[in-house]
């Protein structure tokens, strides 16, 4: 869970990086899984041609990837801040 008292340069640094990050992941992913199956990855999960372990497995790849793109993006945003930021003491 998020600390409610970070900066606000942390917030907006981790927004913006992890909308980057995830759409370089998207895009990242979407390579992986036409190389490995031969098509293109789904774009709707629900599509009768796409089968249960089709769907499954893209879900949880994507997902995986998104999880670990949000928590990078919040790392870099946080040393970022902390290298440009000086901190104030009490």
């Amino acid at each position: 869970m998020a600390k409610h008292d970070e900066p606000l340069a942390v917030k907006v640094g981790t927004m913006v990086l992890t909308l980057a990050a995830g759409w370089l992941a998207q895009r990242l992913v979407g390579m992986i899984w036409e190389k490995s199956t031969g098509h293109a990855a789904p774009k709707d999960l629900d599509d009768d041609d796409i089968t249960v372990i089709q769907a499954v497995t893209f879900a949880a790849v994507s997902g995986g990837v998104a999880v670990l793109a949000r928590r990078l993006a919040h790392q870099g945003a946080s040393r970022a801040v902390a290298r440009f930021v000086p901190k104030t003491t009490d």
